[in-house]
């Protein structure tokens, strides 16, 4: 998984939550680090510009610091609450962009576990190119509740939350998007 799950127990993270909310540099700077490269791989999986993907990031972040004082964790773990920001932001820019979704792998970053072993490297690149492609053929919904479930590693419960889907649902498209990426998977 491109994102290492957040593996933190949740008094730590509304003790944080509500340290942010009281100003604290420190437990900002902590829900940033925690929370960054989630949701820059969630733009940058949607985005061919990882210019763009950073850009939005940010303005995740600024949202977050604009609102946190209204934050409430009634029922809306704190991770969901952001990913819904940027949804939400995804979503805009979009609208304004006309709606197309470019998905692409230029530039994006591979583990390097193998950077020593050149065909491994140029094998896992194809691999990541072909699920790219196969993600692109996807159904919008679909390919927006594989990339929060398995790019951005959310429950099935914070996407339900995310996208204010039921779970159920959430599992529909899941099951229907995966069957498609089988498809095409198959056909390459």
């Amino acid at each position: 998984m491109l994102y290492q799950k957040i593996t933190m127990d949740t008094s730590l993270s509304c003790d944080l939550v509500v340290r942010a909310q009281k100003g604290e540099l420190d437990a900002i700077g902590e829900l940033y680090d925690l929370h960054h490269q989630a949701i820059f791989l969630y733009f940058r999986s949607r985005l061919d510009d990882p210019h763009l993907a950073e850009d939005l990031t940010g303005d995740v972040f600024k949202r977050m610091l604009t609102s946190l004082s209204q934050y409430q964790p009634r029922g809306l773990p704190f991770r969901s609450w952001l990913f819904r920001i940027a949804h939400n932001l995804l979503v805009d820019y979009l609208k304004r962009e006309g709606g197309t979704v470019h998905i692409g792998v230029e530039g994006k970053s591979l583990p390097d576990e193998h950077a020593e072993d050149p065909f491994l490297t140029v094998e896992k690149k194809q691999a990541v190119e072909q699920a790219y492609q196969a993600l692109s053929e996807l159904a919008p919904s679909q390919r927006e509740i594989l990339v929060l479930r398995f790019l951005s590693g959310l429950s099935l419960r914070e996407v339900a939350l995310t996208l204010n889907l039921t779970e159920d649902s959430v599992k529909a498209h899941q099951r229907r998007g995966l069957a498609v990426l089988r498809l095409v998977l198959a056909k390459d």
